[in-house]
């Protein structure tokens, strides 16, 4: 399945690049919101078929809240050591990673909050995570686990990578991945803005 995704995007830049007049390329925002619900959709039926599984989650109790925690404190952390390697402070490189792959608000909010230099960075860095979100969780679904392919989509598991994970894992964990993506997400604002405080 990775595979068939890397094809798909490379197909569809080639596609951009050299053969859509942009007559028809400007559209690409709407055509890609028509076919995310359209995913999400049959992701929901599947989900919503599969009644065992939200027994099972019910059966974790606050365990659940562990999934989505570790990814934030993960994403954030390795951003730090890979900001502090290329110069940045703590503060900076936290609230880049504070996206958790929210790359349309944190570059936004990093903008205004601190320079466009690095709301360039927050863009680049979470929309290239959320790229490699789409090929990698096929690859941890098989050979790592199925609660671990849900942390390379970071907040993007409650939309654009949930079909991806429902397809690789199951019902099961994709309403986790959703649940998490949830809570990333409401989370990422206060993050991005009480990280680039730091005076540090």
């Amino acid at each position: 399945m990775s595979w068939i995704i890397l094809l798909a995007v490379m197909t569809g830049t080639a596609a951009g690049y050299f053969v859509l007049p942009a007559s028809i390329s400007r559209y690409s925002g709407t055509f890609i919101e028509v076919g995310v619900c359209f995913l999400l959709f049959w992701v929901g039926v599947d989900i919503g078929g599969s009644r065992e599984s939200f027994v099972k989650i019910r059966q974790y109790g606050w365990r659940i809240f562990l999934v989505p925690a570790g990814m934030a404190v993960g994403s954030i952390a390795a951003t730090v050591i890979a900001g502090r390697l290329l110069g940045y402070s703590v503060g900076e490189a936290g609230a880049v990673g504070a996206g958790l792959g929210w790359y349309s608000l944190s570059g936004v909010l990093l903008t205004e909050l601190h320079s466009v230099r690095l709301g360039t960075v927050a863009f680049v860095t979470n929309v290239v995570r959320e790229l490699i979100a789409f090929v990698l969780i096929p690859v941890v679904a098989a050979r790592i686990g199925h609660l671990e392919a849900i942390t390379p989509g970071g907040s993007t598991c409650m939309d654009t990578t949930l079909p991806v994970i429902a397809r690789s894992t199951g019902p099961e964990t994709a309403i986790i991945a959703f649940l998490s993506g949830v809570l990333l997400t409401s989370i990422v604002p206060v993050l991005v803005t009480l990280l680039i405080k730091l005076p540090f």
